[in-house]
């Protein structure tokens, strides 16, 4: 009887936990698309007004923007990286870039695990999976193949995070993947957007 009790009581923990986590999540994407739909991402010089508005919260507010780009993916997520460089530096630019695109990829991965192939259908196109699971759905080595996907430019960094959460990859793996592979891209991004902007 006290074990169902502990049972019940932790699944019910659960659930308000992830139906707390799916709400403030909601608030937050809500807060940039409406910041969004009122034209402040539209350019460079409008994004960088944006975050700068919020004075001693803007890295905050940047880290929040890298993490929600990344569930929502509507926003390219150099263009981020960019406004980090100009506004705090190529240093500070890449540590609020990548613990937002890290968080991002976690959270994505995590909601990809929790409510499965329907989330990422309608987040992305039929085509777009379809690719994907063919060249990395059933490969033997698809940790090898994330890492280097995650490292490298120009691959679908988003989509690979949410395309994970299908698979038998743990979640430590996938996190401990993120967290190696992630940072060399922003931070060329970063070095790179800090000289020329």
């Amino acid at each position: 009887m006290v074990n169902n009790f502990k049972y019940d009581f932790t699944i019910k923990r659960k659930k308000v936990v992830t139906a707390g986590f799916l709400l403030l999540l909601t608030v937050v994407l809500l807060f940039f698309i409406n910041a969004y739909a009122q034209g402040q991402f539209h350019t460079l010089d409008s994004l960088r007004n944006y975050i700068k508005g919020f004075g001693i919260m803007a890295p905050a507010v940047l880290i929040l923007l890298q993490a929600a780009q990344v569930v929502l993916p509507v926003l390219p997520g150099f263009f981020g990286c960019a406004v980090g460089a100009i506004l705090f530096g190529s240093f500070g630019g890449f540590w609020y870039n990548y613990i937002g695109i890290s968080i991002g990829s976690i959270i994505a991965f995590f909601l990809a695990r929790q409510f499965g192939i329907g989330l990422i259908k309608a987040l992305f196109t039929n085509k777009q999976y379809e690719i994907w699971s063919a060249r990395l759905g059933d490969s033997k080595r698809f940790s090898i193949l994330l890492f280097a996907s995650i490292l490298l430019p120009l691959f679908p960094d988003d989509f690979l995070c949410y395309f994970s959460g299908l698979t038998s990859i743990s979640s430590k793996k996938f996190i401990w993947i993120i967290i190696l592979a992630k940072p060399w891209c922003i931070l060329a991004y970063s070095l790179i957007f800090a000289e020329i902007l």
